[in-house]
């Protein structure tokens, strides 16, 4: 049994995980534990996002010892005075071995915008714009921004099989 601890109870990063490397791997357990990413609520910056996923999966490993942990953090960046979201995603094997994904990014509508500016964190303000409560523990701002078409598992899928990648071609990734 291949034990993968997430950092985090969020059942949309838990149930993302779970789903990636059940394609992977066989016999593999999945669970969340909340652990701090040791960066603000509200990432606003690639290097504080990365920051966080790492310090998530460097935490699950060091607490729980498991063969791999799982750190994900999303956050938004400035690009050309417009706000991007996006996440990456840090797997840790319990050798040490690190492989980094990030998610595609997509700007956010200005009424978003604005209220992370004011110091909401986007989750927060997607459920004020959209009338809804906990929305990033559900389908998250690319779920309601494209109308149920994307939503936030499949979106941080992409991170984890990227972050993958080093495992699965080891012969290829020798010096992570």
């Amino acid at each position: 049994m291949i034990k993968v601890i997430v950092g985090s109870k969020n059942p949309v990063k838990v149930n993302c995980v779970k789903e990636v490397f059940s394609k992977y791997f066989k016999n593999v357990e999945v669970i969340g534990k909340g652990v701090d990413s040791k960066v603000s609520c509200q990432p606003k910056s690639e290097k504080e996002i990365v920051k966080g996923a790492r310090n998530r999966a460097e935490q699950v490993i060091k607490i729980f010892k498991p063969d791999f942990a799982v750190g994900i953090e999303g956050g938004v960046e400035n690009i050309d005075g417009k706000l991007c979201t996006f996440a990456w995603v840090c797997v840790k094997s319990k050798e040490g071995k690190v492989g980094l994904g990030r998610t595609a990014g997509f700007f956010l509508p200005q009424k978003i915008e604005k209220l992370i500016n004011e110091g909401k964190e986007l989750g927060e303000a997607d459920d004020i714009v959209f009338g809804l409560k906990n929305s990033k523990q559900k389908m998250g701002a690319i779920g309601l921004l494209s109308k149920g078409k994307l939503d936030r598992t499949k979106l941080y899928g992409q991170g984890v099989i990227c972050a993958l990648l080093p495992f699965l071609n080891e012969e290829l990734y020798k010096h992570n």
